[in-house]
């Protein structure tokens, strides 16, 4: 029994920024690797960021420099920052925790438009 739960999207322009959030609760005993994905309307899930119980952290090339990711460990939370959004940012962002096999929230809309 884990539950993920997003939070933090919203509408913004392109240029803007937002950041989400992920909460996780449940059978957790332990400090694991966490991540962003997202899914746009008509395409696969895409890799954004990860961040290991270590805080050691990888990033998509799409998002490198824009994005942040980070955790707070006495929350049970991961953060995404996200600055500078472009419109092919636009999607559904989930966020997951790897405990011998993926866990998944069930994402936050992030919408890019003027």
């Amino acid at each position: 029994q884990v539950q993920l739960v997003e939070s933090g999207g919203g509408s913004v322009q392109p240029g803007g920024s937002l950041r989400l959030s992920c909460a996780a609760s449940g059978s957790i005993l332990g400090i694991y690797t966490m991540g962003w994905y997202r899914q746009a309307p008509g395409k696969q899930r895409e890799f954004i960021a990860r961040i290991t119980g270590a805080g050691t952290t990888n990033y998509a090339d799409s998002v490198k420099g824009r994005f942040t990711i980070a955790r707070d460990n006495a929350k049970n939370t991961v953060y995404l920052q996200m600055n500078s959004l472009k419109p092919e940012d636009t999607a559904i962002y989930y966020c997951n925790i790897l405990i011998f096999r993926d866990y998944w929230g069930q994402g936050t809309q992030v919408t890019v438009s003027s």
